[in-house]
């Protein structure tokens, strides 16, 4: 019989997974590795090392894989949903790269997980935006993610 984890373990073990997605995203865009490689080397290296270096929370790898694999299977289907929210003229690539990355992760797991709630996603990557961001920046984040997740799952 296996032991359930208590929730608050498991939320952070999930919050751990959706950082180090959006840092493999914005790594895998600097330096134009495979998500193969890039998710092999997090697995075996960094996964659950926070945005200054130190342990967070042990991360879900399983998580962590779709969320970077689920990017890259609906790349163009992301994008799209994403520049449909964004000032008209605008393109992806005047966003800042951590900001593609973090949009990217939150609209992968509104396609890729439909057991999770809009409102569960929504909190867990503006969260995210406010530890990378000061505030104008998440709320920006928020609004994005709020309107694509109506978006692609309507």
């Amino acid at each position: 019989m296996t032991q359930k984890m208590p929730f608050d373990v498991t939320r952070a073990r999930r919050a751990g997974a959706r950082l180090a997605a959006v840092q493999a995203l914005y790594e895998m865009e600097q330096t134009e590795k495979s998500a193969r490689a890039t998710i092999r080397d997090f697995i075996e290296d960094r996964l659950g090392i926070g945005p200054d270096g130190l342990p967070v929370e042990e991360a879900d790898p399983d998580l962590f894989k779709s969320i970077v694999n689920a990017v890259v299977e609906h790349q163009a289907k992301i994008d799209t949903a994403i520049l449909a929210r964004l000032a008209e003229g605008w393109k992806l690539t005047r966003l800042d790269a951590t900001m593609r990355a973090l949009l990217r992760a939150g609209a992968a797991e509104f396609i890729a997980h439909p057991e999770l709630s809009d409102a569960v996603i929504l909190d867990e990557y503006v969260s995210l935006a406010h530890d990378f961001f000061d505030e104008g920046d998440a709320k920006f984040a928020n609004a994005v993610l709020q309107n694509m997740g109506r978006d692609l799952r309507s």
